[in-house]
């Protein structure tokens, strides 16, 4: 009998008998533990462009743009409608899109307009759910860009020409506890600054000198995209090359700085491996902060993949810095395959995915070779650590350069992109320009957990207060008890170069769990301590119960 059956039988008997499942649990558990390796599901063979940049939005839409100086892309404008830019690179009348907003309920899209070069830019969301986009390439690199989400197909992109102080390309956005946005780095860029702009500095440049990024830069950079992540002190975490800062940006002082990452190796842009905060839980006496980084490329990937034709092995590490600790060092560990410009986004119930990438190579243009099509998830939990890195089912389609992917409100991983070349090539080459969606359904999505998944069926009040209690109701066919249980934030990221801007989890405090019926439960937890720990903004709320989440629920913090 194969596990499919005794999970048919389970489901069936379940179904028939409410208490069923409380016997039965544990064996299923014996039986098919991560029994399966998730699924891929192609959503969109194309839409047009290429997915560089993504962002999911507050109405479950997602916002997907590339670069304006490809040429013609594969997607029209609306109405016969045409971009005019004298300045940009490839075409001065251009009637194609560059950005589209994805509805991932209908699994339907339409174009957007962007009218200067988005290309390798950054972004952030404002409290308000409104993204603001900074910087791109040439007539784009000072601009900032603002899409505020509507329920109808009335909005579009806002611009505003000249507003940033520098150039911003491959710069990294942060959103800060006051709301700000700081922007750090970006080529040949070793400053920093806010939107909205500083007031307390001279009104001719509004950028803060930054010399760490201007010592991490080496002769293929490797300093682009910095990883940037807030931490519970509201000082920054900033890793650039293989050296970090502890950065106070209010004073523009640094704090400390943190022991070099061994092995010598870079591990940003054009290395490209990624970086996640992992979950910060308020159930502990004192808020700890761990940061993951992973992959990347060798030092001289660069060089001998971009003028040699030669393509490193990647790397197989993985990272970790407890940055609360008084004296912290890195602990170094083996991930199961090479990886560079793979990407790490948090999952609903705290794991990390790591998918996308290459096992050789470097980002940039024809530099990656051999994709890795099959992702990887990290469970932080695990002590032994043979089980902390689990290897899912591979995918079809490459994701190498370009490409990005987004954690959905159903506990999805989205994905697209993936853009070796200069303009859009198809045909005639080892790695064609990729326009399509695909979708990856973890493993706590399979039918054999649904017994032990939960459905929240009401939050107290989808605004929430820091220190303010919160109740949310939810179902579950097999509860366990509730240590099993936990409610969590996570925003969303901002996800581009192979790194999610923004990114960031918080485990509220659990005051307790309390049956009203059979199935039926509630939870009561705080919300957040500080906005340090979790800066106002729109979140996806998850409950997780055994490991496993519910849908997510977006709820505003105020």
């Amino acid at each position: 009998m194969n596990s499919i059956t005794l999970t048919l039988i389970f489901l069936i008997l379940s179904s028939l008998i409410p208490h069923f499942h409380l016997t039965l649990s544990s064996s299923l558990s014996f039986l098919l533990p991560f029994s399966n390796q998730g699924k891929w599901q192609l959503l969109q063979p194309t839409i047009g462009i290429s997915a560089m940049h993504m962002q999911l939005t507050r109405n479950d839409k997602i916002i997907i743009f590339d670069r304006t100086d490809f040429g013609p892309s594969n997607l029209p404008l609306p109405n016969g409608s045409c971009r005019m830019d004298p300045f940009d690179t490839a075409l001065t009348t251009d009637c194609t899109a560059h950005s589209v907003i994805y509805d991932i309920i209908s699994n339907t899209f339409r174009p957007l307009t962007v009218q200067t070069d988005t290309w390798c830019s950054s972004g952030s969301v404002l409290p308000n759910g409104t993204l603001v986009q900074t910087g791109g390439f040439n007539d784009g690199e000072r601009r900032i860009r603002m899409f505020t989400p509507c329920f109808d197909n009335t909005c579009d992109w806002i611009e505003f020409p000249s507003y940033l102080s520098e150039r911003r390309w491959y710069a990294t956005n942060q959103i800060l506890p006051d709301s700000r946005i700081i922007i750090i780095g970006g080529r040949r860029q070793f400053n920093y600054e806010f939107v909205p702009k500083e007031t307390t500095v001279s009104s001719s440049s509004s950028s803060i000198h930054l010399p760490f990024l201007q010592e991490t830069n080496d002769p293929s950079e490797n300093n682009l995209y910095p990883f940037v992540h807030l931490l519970p002190d509201g000082n920054l975490f900033v890793f650039a090359n293989t050296r970090s800062i502890l950065l106070d940006y209010k004073n523009n002082v640094i704090v400390k700085e943190f022991p070099e990452i061994p092995g010598g190796d870079p591990h940003n842009y054009p290395s490209s491996g990624s970086s996640v905060l992992l979950p910060l839980d308020e159930n502990l006496a004192s808020v700890e902060a761990t940061v993951m980084i992973c992959g990347g490329a060798p030092r001289g990937s660069f060089e001998a993949a971009s003028k040699q034709n030669t393509f490193m092995k990647a790397l197989t590490t993985c990272g970790f810095l407890k940055v609360t600790d008084s004296n912290p060092s890195w602990v170094m560990e083996e991930m199961p395959m090479e990886r560079v410009m793979g990407d790490m986004l948090i999952l609903p119930n705290g794991n990390v995915i790591i998918i996308n990438g290459a096992g050789s190579g470097t980002a940039g243009w024809e530099n990656g070779r051999q994709p890795v099509l099959t992702p990887v998830i990290f469970r932080s939990s695990e002590t032994e650590l043979s089980k902390r890195y689990s290897v899912m089912s591979p995918a079809y389609r490459p994701r190498l350069y370009h490409s990005s992917a987004v954690v959905l409100k159903d506990g999805r991983v989205l994905v697209g992109g993936s853009n070796p070349h200069v303009y859009y090539n198809f045909t005639g080459v080892e790695f064609p320009t990729d326009l399509s969606l695909e979708a990856f359904s973890p493993p706590y999505m399979s039918p054999e957990f649904f017994p032990i998944r939960p459905t929240i069926r009401h939050i107290t009040n989808t605004i929430l207060g820091y220190r303010v209690f919160y109740y949310v109701t939810f179902t579950v066919g097999n509860f366990g008890s509730a240590s099993d249980v936990s409610v969590r934030l996570l925003a969303p990221s901002f996800t581009t170069h192979s790194y999610g801007m923004n990114q960031r989890m918080v485990v509220l405090k659990l005051i307790g769990v309390t049956m009203v019926n059979l199935e039926t439960y509630y939870a009561t937890v705080l919300g957040p301590s500080t906005q340090e720990i979790a800066p106002p903004g729109y979140y996806l709320l998850f409950l997780v119960h055994k490991g496993v989440p519910s849908f997510g629920e977006w709820v505003q913090l105020m």
